[in-house]
């Protein structure tokens, strides 16, 4: 296997549209399928087997019951998906997150309470061959093949060519939690690093920069958030006040900043509130900027939100120079 498969492999990206293409949008024709709402894994089957994160972190400890069935697929595999965790029916977002918050101690408990299981839709390598070069019709049906034996928790993701399937899909699946739907060509090869897939989300959400907040960290009242522009990271409006509960739970994932901060301490009551004619000027407690969720209940206008934006949740999985701007 290529040394570049053994550890931290670079994973295909995807970029945000607003609408589902037509099937032939892509290269060869569209692949659909779901958009799963967990943490993005590359799931190394070498002599030692390791889960790796998009951002080439060891997430192997966090989830030893993946680690176990992983056993099941032979040696000299490297397997693309998703680490999800069903609750009532429904993907449970927060209940990954609490692996990445648990010590070492705890983890076992928690997989036993609120196992994972593993979503697989492609394949890098197979018997200690790189095939990220076959395009992604022969790849799935690589991936279709290894996956023939296995049993849950692992798992092969659904797929269809159909249009009118993946928007139904689109229209009924985020009644479990999925988030929309990925897009991808069936004549193209596996391109790490590149956005070369297509994603619709089904939900009025987008992922944003907090790079501040109103209050302390410790208790903070909201969140500033930020989009970048020009390769810079501006001010885009601020959330609703924050609830006790979720002002606690963000509280454990901010950090003082590393470094200089794009940011000034003080800025215009405009600055947050692009309706504000408020004459205080309003303080920010600047943090390390970190990926979060929102909702908007309308669109961007000019470079901020016309209204406050509703906090959804922490993206803790994700790099802050993976946010774009909104599509619209």
């Amino acid at each position: 296997m290529p040394a570049s498969l053994r550890r931290s492999p670079e994973l295909a990206l995807a970029r945000a549209i607003a609408e589902l293409p037509g099937a032939s949008a892509l290269p060869g024709g569209c692949f659909f399928e779901p958009k799963w709402d967990g943490f993005r894994i590359a799931l190394v089957r070498d002599a030692e087997i390791h889960l790796w994160s998009r951002q080439g972190k060891d997430l192997t400890r966090y989830f030893p019951e993946l680690a176990v069935a992983a056993g099941e697929i032979p040696e000299g595999c490297v397997v693309d998906g998703e680490a999800v965790v069903w609750n009532a029916g429904r993907l449970d977002f927060d209940a990954l997150q609490r692996r990445l918050s648990t010590g070492a101690a705890k983890v076992g408990p928690l997989a036993y309470a609120q196992p994972a299981s593993y979503v697989a839709f492609d394949v890098l390598a197979i018997a200690g061959r790189d095939v990220r070069g076959i395009v992604l019709q022969h790849r799935r049906a690589l991936l279709e093949e290894l996956a023939s034996t296995w049993t849950p928790p692992l798992n092969l993701s659904p797929v269809t060519r159909d249009y009118d399937e993946a928007r139904d899909w689109l229209a009924t699946m985020p009644a479990t939690g999925i988030e929309g739907i990925v897009v991808k060509g069936a004549a193209q090869r596996y391109e790490g690093g590149q956005r070369q897939w297509l994603k619709v989300k089904h939900r009025d959400t987008i992922d944003v920069i907090a790079g501040a907040v109103i209050g302390p960290m410790s208790r903070p009242e909201a969140v500033v958030v930020g989009l970048p522009v020009a390769g810079e990271l501006r001010i885009a409006g601020r959330s609703t006040p924050l609830p006790p509960h979720v002002a606690r739970t963000l509280s454990t994932y901010l950090q003082p900043p590393e470094g200089e901060h794009p940011w000034p301490g003080v800025v215009s009551p405009g600055a947050v509130d692009r309706f504000n004619t408020g004459r205080d000027p309003v303080r920010l407690t600047l943090v390390q900027p970190l990926v979060i969720e929102v909702s908007a209940d309308v669109a961007l206008s000019g470079r901020s939100f016309r209204h406050a934006v509703r906090f959804i949740r922490i993206r803790p999985e994700l790099d802050v120079a993976e946010v774009e701007w909104p599509a619209t």
